[in-house]
């Protein structure tokens, strides 16, 4: 069963989505802010990561930026997920050393093409 670490500060963002995820399988960790989502990366060495970019104590940008930079989570996907669909912010997720963006409020259908897409990557051929 791959695992998602779901780095999101909003309770309501969280329990929706972990709960539609749970439901297709998913084993899913979860984390508040971007500290903890670093932690969590490397004690529960998930498959993929799905982190907020707006998020308290260390921001997404930063948080990816210290996951990627880490040689044990370094290979781990990141997928941003934001509500800030600005002109760049795909661009500034990608340097920040995010796989790929994804903008909010979530559409499910979009979003696990994108997860399945990486985990098909990842798996060992």
């Amino acid at each position: 069963m791959p695992k998602i670490l779901l780095v999101e500060d909003n309770e309501e963002n969280r329990d929706m989505l972990s709960r539609r995820l749970i439901k297709r399988g998913f084993e899913v960790a979860m984390a508040v802010d971007g500290e903890q989502g670093v932690a969590m990366s490397l004690s529960e060495r998930p498959d993929l990561i799905l982190m907020d970019m707006s998020l308290p104590v260390v921001d997404g940008w930063t948080a990816t930026a210290r996951v990627k930079a880490a040689p044990e989570t370094a290979a781990i996907p990141v997928i941003a997920l934001t509500a800030h669909a600005m002109a760049g912010d795909r661009e500034k997720a990608i340097a920040a050393g995010c796989d790929d963006f994804d903008t909010k409020p979530i559409e499910l259908a979009r979003l696990l093409q994108k997860i399945q897409s990486f985990l098909e990557k990842k798996a060992p051929q």
